[in-house]
């Protein structure tokens, strides 16, 4: 199932998308999916970003290839950082390249979505609090990250985690491809069973120390090759079974 957030005359609402079509929900699905009635074209509605997250917890190094490939080491456990929900954009949103940064990257990620509010998540149960899944860029200036030792700044400007187009709540990801690419240049490609930490873990690791509500989102980790970007670029990120998450740098 394709859960969408999407604006008509005025009005944002969930809704499930089918078809080419918009079945509007009564309210947030994460409790259970009610429908309201109406139908849309899909045309006819603005998407929006499919989530409201309180937090993104996004997770860094998380596939070898790329810990190798950025020369700092392999954390033995999940390397843990935050991003504010005021960077949030859809698909097709731009994504606006900061005055005071000289090199914007893209990192193409799988999203994972939370449907319960959960604490302490035993291991083998994440599935039971994971509403679905959806792609995410996690964007960063590169310049602003390397040059202190945290990487909020870097990372947390306005426009800067896109996500969508949808959320897929009907499979599995676990070997799904996953790749980047600017201007339809092929940039990254792997899957997701090449991640260190796999979900499950995440999910147990990060609810150890942190509440996650529905809605909130795990930025899972990036594979190799990363790079920059420059405005004007239009870069999609594509993980099998959920779809392609495209942007444009302005």
């Amino acid at each position: 199932m394709k859960i969408i957030r999407a604006e008509y005359n005025g009005e944002s609402f969930y809704g499930i998308l089918e078809d080419g079509n918009v079945k509007r929900l009564l309210h947030a699905p994460y409790e259970r999916i009610e429908e309201e009635g109406s139908v849309y074209p899909v045309e006819s509605v603005k998407l929006l970003p499919p989530a409201e997250p309180t937090k993104i917890v996004a997770v860094g190094k998380n596939y070898r290839a790329h810990a190798d490939e950025m020369g700092e080491g392999q954390p033995e456990e999940p390397l843990l950082f935050l991003k504010p929900s005021t960077s949030i954009v859809g698909n097709n949103d731009d994504v606006v390249y900061p005055a005071i940064s000289h090199r914007l990257d893209y990192e193409g990620e799988l999203g994972v979505v939370i449907g319960k509010k959960c604490h302490a998540v035993q291991p083998g149960h994440s599935s039971e609090v994971i509403f679905g899944y959806t792609c995410l860029n996690d964007i960063t200036a590169r310049d602003i990250q390397k040059a202190v030792s945290q990487w909020t700044r870097g990372k947390g400007f306005d426009t800067f985690c896109p996500i969508g187009p949808h959320i897929e709540t009907g499979i599995d990801p676990t070997h799904a491809a996953i790749e980047t690419r600017v201007n339809g240049e092929v940039r990254q490609h792997s899957t997701i069973d090449c991640m260190t930490h796999n979900i499950d873990k995440l999910v147990c690791y990060i609810t150890e120390c942190m509440t996650l509500l529905p809605g909130d989102i795990i930025a899972t980790g990036t594979p190799e090759g990363i790079g920059s970007m420059q405005r004007g670029d239009i870069v999609e990120v594509e993980i099998e079974g959920i779809g392609v998450l495209r942007n444009r740098i302005v």
